[in-house]
């Protein structure tokens, strides 16, 4: 059954922060983030850094600036998450198109955890997609990008 939209204000009751949309998505991101994260631990990886790998795979040589734009993450959240992927090897920062820029690469240590890793997320995605039907998360995908496209 689709449900249409519904064209009633919301009653002031309904505008609390126990009703908070930004408080909802919240929550469920961290709820959806601990799954993949326990999905992901054998690899020591975390989900956050498990994307940052994955973005960075066939797109050799981006700038911070590029991916945090990419990723949607602020620079400084992303080079916090990038300091434990340097450390271990999996990523690297050289030189960019000029002598002030800085290119990400993935190195060939993070291209084989990537390996050891994307099945562990295929199953967790699988998993997660399995607990929602099809066309619920074809409109959630449809609203989240209604969303985050709006600004």
């Amino acid at each position: 059954m689709t449900r249409r939209p519904s064209n009633r204000k919301p009653a002031a009751a309904d505008l609390t922060e126990l009703h908070c949309t930004c408080g909802l998505i919240r929550r469920s991101a961290r709820q959806i983030t601990q799954t993949y994260d326990a999905a992901l631990k054998e690899t020591g990886l975390r989900i956050t850094q498990y994307s940052i790998l994955a973005n960075l795979e066939g797109r050799q040589g981006l700038s911070i600036t590029d991916l945090a734009q990419l990723l949607v993450m602020d620079r400084t959240t992303l080079t916090r998450n990038l300091r434990p992927l340097q450390r271990d090897g999996l990523v690297e920062l050289a030189e960019g198109a000029d002598n002030r820029s800085k290119a990400l690469r993935i190195t060939p240590r993070g291209n084989e955890l990537l390996k050891v890793a994307r099945p562990l997320w295929r199953e967790t995605e699988k998993s997660v997609r399995l607990t929602v039907a099809d066309e619920d998360i074809a409109q959630l995908r449809q609203l989240l990008d209604r969303v985050t496209s709006s600004d």
